[in-house]
């Protein structure tokens, strides 16, 4: 459990201080965030604004996880390894989009098809591996079961996990990035998911059925849980830090840098922590904010009306008369409650044996 501590501990000390460093070399360079002309009025004083601090957080959580691993003497796992590399992918992704943006003076930054491009062979990838690398029990990170709290139902075979699998990482990671409007938004309620993670990775591994003691019904066929809980605390502390520099007046933005990594974390600790379907509850928020956008979307394409002011729906109410912290608080206040609701049914699950 020292792990999961000094992970935490780590990565916030570390975005802590190398935050301001990275705003600094980015002011420097002139990589400030392009801000939409049609976006609320208000959002116009932040163009400038130094953008890819996603940098930050990324490389403090993967800091963290080797530094911990070090000074502990334990050895990482593959499922903790294949999150950070899903992490570190995606991130990649959204920096070569935020660069783009930024050097090259191209407001919409990579060009779909390449972007898209980008996170189908990172999300194709990890959802391969995930399935190798099986332990002496024969457990591989991930399964080809649909999970909810644990694994359910009938095996959907290769071929579908890695389309279902493709389907979450961009799914969330599209999430996050919509969720990423206003200052600090994106970042704590990334927190709190994070935060039930380390409890879920903690639990998973005290009712482990790999330990004689806790095995038989209601246990939990997940590899590598602890790790899990290692790398989502690692995540936690990180953006803890990020979120001092983030808050409102944020003095750095994460970026698609961040939004992209962010999402692929939490649809890579998801999967292979068998809670697929839980992610969607636990995300709640972020699942909300996608869903206004498909349906301003499809609304207006349907019958010509927007049903909001604005979408991602955090705009709709600025453009209603709520300040940018006011939402963000709320928005705070009804993600903490998915987060409860989550943990809540996931406790539920294992205390009925789902």
């Amino acid at each position: 459990m020292r792990q999961i501590l000094f992970s935490g501990v780590i990565a916030l000390f570390l975005t802590l201080i190398g935050t301001p460093l990275l705003i600094k070399l980015l002011a420097r360079k002139g990589y400030g965030q392009f801000i939409r002309d049609d976006g609320p009025r208000d959002h116009h004083s932040k163009r400038g604004t130094p953008t890819m601090g996603g940098i930050a957080f990324i490389l403090a959580t993967l800091i963290a996880y080797a530094v911990t691993k070090i000074i502990t003497s334990s050895q990482p796992t593959v499922s903790g390894l294949l999150v950070l590399f899903l992490m570190a992918g995606m991130g990649l992704v959204g920096f070569l989009d935020d660069y783009i943006k930024i050097v090259k003076q191209r407001s919409l930054g990579l060009r779909a098809k390449a972007k898209m491009l980008g996170q189908f062979i990172v999300g194709v990838t990890f959802a391969i591996l995930s399935l190798n690398f099986a332990d002496s029990r024969e457990l591989t990170p991930a399964s080809t079961h649909l999970s909810f709290t644990q694994d359910f139902g009938w095996s959907i075979g290769p071929v579908l996990f890695v389309l279902w699998a493709l389907f979450m990482i961009l799914a969330m990671s599209n999430g996050v990035n919509l969720t990423d409007g206003l200052d600090g938004l994106a970042t704590g309620a990334s927190v709190m998911v994070f935060g039930a993670y380390v409890f879920i990775g903690v639990w998973q591994y005290g009712q482990s059925c790999a330990d004689e003691l806790t095995a038989g019904a209601g246990c939990y066929e997940v590899r590598d849980p602890l790790d899990l809980a290692i790398v989502a605390s690692a995540l936690m502390g990180a953006l803890f830090g990020f979120l001092w520099w983030n808050t409102s007046p944020a003095k750095i933005f994460m970026g698609d840098t961040g939004s992209l990594a962010l999402g692929g974390a939490l649809a890579g600790l998801a999967i292979v922590s068998r809670t697929e379907l839980l992610l969607a509850i636990l995300g709640g928020l972020f699942v909300l904010i996608t869903m206004s956008v498909v349906i301003q979307v499809g609304s207006f394409r349907l019958t010509g009306r927007r049903v909001f002011k604005m979408a991602p729906l955090q705009h709709h109410f600025e453009l209603k008369g709520w300040s940018e912290v006011l939402v963000v608080v709320r928005f705070w206040i009804i993600q903490g409650i998915c987060v409860i609701v989550g943990l809540g049914i996931f406790y539920g699950g294992w205390v009925t044996g789902w």
